[in-house]
Parts: C-alpha cells; structure tokens; sequence
C-alpha cells in the first residue's frame, strides 16, 4: 500500500497531498499491517485530522499522551499536533482517516472566526475523543463522509464540505467539556521531538548521525535518545529507517524507478542492507511489494 507524500513547509511542518489538487480535503480507509512495525510515522501539520476505528485496536500518540482506540471510536486531532498512531499488542486495525483544512470551514468570516478559531487556537483541546457509542452523531458523520468518497458521485467533495460543518457544529456543542481542564504548553520533550522529527522529514535522503538529529533540537545525543524512548518508544535510527522505508514504498507502487535507484534515494547507502531491512518490516521484498500493489489503491495518510 503506498502512504501520502510527506513534503514540509519551511517550518516543517507537512503538506499534504490532497486526494483532489486544489479542494484541502483527504479521505481514505487503511490498515495498519502495511506500516513498518504496524506504526505510521510521527508527525504534524495544519490539518485537522480525524481516526475512526472501522476493526480492530489502535494506540495514539499526540503530543505526549497516549490513548487506546476502540472499534466505533473517532478521534479529532487538532491543527499543529504532533501525533501517530501505531497497533495494539501487533493486532490489526482498520480505520478511517480524513484530514481537513480549516480553510475549508472559512466561508463566512464571522461565523469562522466566532466557531472554529477559538478551538484551533485552544491548547487545551490537542485532541477530542468520541469513544464508541458517545456522541453518535460524530460517528455517523465520519462514516457517511467516508461513503460519500468511496461512491465518488459528481460533487461529493461539497456534499462532504457541508458535513464537515456539521460535524464541527457538534464539537463546539462539546466545547463545555473543556471547562474542567486547566491551560497547558507542549512540554519541552514534545518540543524536542517536534523539531528532531522535523528534521528527519526534511533530511532523510541524506547521510544522517545522531548528533545531527540531536542538533536539530539543541540537545545532546543521550538527550535524543531518551526523548524518542520515552515518547514513542523508539531509537531515532529505527524512526529514520522505518520512515525511509515507507518513502520507499511510495516509490515502489508509484514509479517504475529501479530498485537500488529507489534505495539510494531514500537514504539507503547500500541497497542489499535496504532490502534485508524492507524484508524484516514488510514481510516481502521489495520486488515482492511492487508486483502486489500494481493493482491496489493508495489509501492512507502519515
């Protein structure tokens, strides 16, 4: 399966390569075996994203806290979040992603600017979580959103812009749920990480050390490493070479470029090591996954 694109701004943060140029709107299912180590790469970006759980389990990471996503769950992640999901116990889990621009909610100024602002700009609200049978009318919206782009009828993408605003009319119906928790900033490890991972995004096609990572982030290399330990239970090389590995993978299924080309490309110095490497996580070789996904669909994104 191949994943988005992962570009960055000049601040790092991701452009997302919509499903149609032009209209800042992605709507896909996924699964999370088609992931290296059955985890997604962590990241961030303006969009607001939202997960739901179609099987399965699924842990996610946002900004230091990690929550256990349930068959039916939804999760809205806020604009500018770091944040990734990655598998229960190496259980499979099915899910919906959608990723939104907040320019999409934007027609009416006013309305924008008295609605959906206040909560893009809430750091209390990094997240919201609709566990299972709560807030039914979210589910519902998230699952008709997804029908709609799986129909792919004539103008679904202004039947999905309308739920979309219905959808966030429901959120700010929930905003009292923040009255009971106090301001907070992204604590200096999240920060760290932010920037680490940033540069990994930016700078994964070439040769890498660890002081360099830690560099990014003006911490030192022990630092680094108990930063990416403790907030996503990796080594900062594992995080490189597993988002290598997935930008490979687009290559892969969207290009006809030559293997060790393609190795070479994404960082990997010496192509038997890479395809040792995308045989341990994707259980196939590199050759392997190219022929199986000639005839698929792309449909996740990081």
């Amino acid at each position: 399966m191949a994943k988005i694109q992962i570009d960055t701004m000049a601040d790092f943060s991701e452009i997302i390569h919509y499903d149609s140029p032009g209209i800042p709107l992605y709507i896909q299912r996924g699964l999370l075996s088609n992931y290296p180590d059955m985890r997604a790469v962590c990241h961030w970006h303006d969009d607001i994203e939202l997960i739901q759980i179609i099987s399965g389990e699924m842990n996610y990471y946002i900004n230091g806290q990690t929550v256990l996503l349930k068959k039916d769950d939804t999760l809205l992640i806020n604009s500018k979040e770091m944040h990734y999901g990655y598998s229960f116990c190496e259980h499979e889990c099915e899910f919906t992603c959608i990723l939104f621009h907040p320019s999409l909610l934007s027609a009416n100024r006013n309305l924008f600017e008295q609605y959906v602002a206040p909560i893009l700009d809430n750091q209390r609200l990094p997240y919201l979580w609709a566990r299972q049978s709560e807030q039914l009318e979210i589910t519902q919206l998230v699952r008709d959103i997804l029908a709609k782009k799986e129909a792919q009828d004539s103008g679904y993408e202004i039947n999905v812009i309308g739920m979309l605003y219905t959808l966030w009319a429901s959120i700010c119906r929930l905003k009292h749920i923040l009255d009971d928790h106090p301001a907070s900033t992204l604590p200096p490890d999240v920060q760290s990480l932010r920037m680490m991972v940033s540069f990994i995004h930016t700078h994964y096609k070439e040769s890498i050390s660890l002081e360099d990572i830690a560099n990014s982030a003006t911490i030192c290399r022990s630092k680094c490493c108990s930063v990416f330990r403790q907030q996503i239970q990796q080594r900062p090389f594992d995080f490189l070479n597993n988002y290598r590995l997935q930008m490979s993978a687009d290559l892969l299924k969207n290009t006809i470029m030559p293997i060790t080309e393609i190795a070479l490309e994404c960082g990997f110095n010496n192509p038997s090591y890479y395809s040792k490497l995308f045989l341990r996580q994707y259980r196939c070789t590199p050759r392997e996954f190219r022929k199986s996904q000639a005839n698929t669909h792309s449909f996740f994104a990081s």
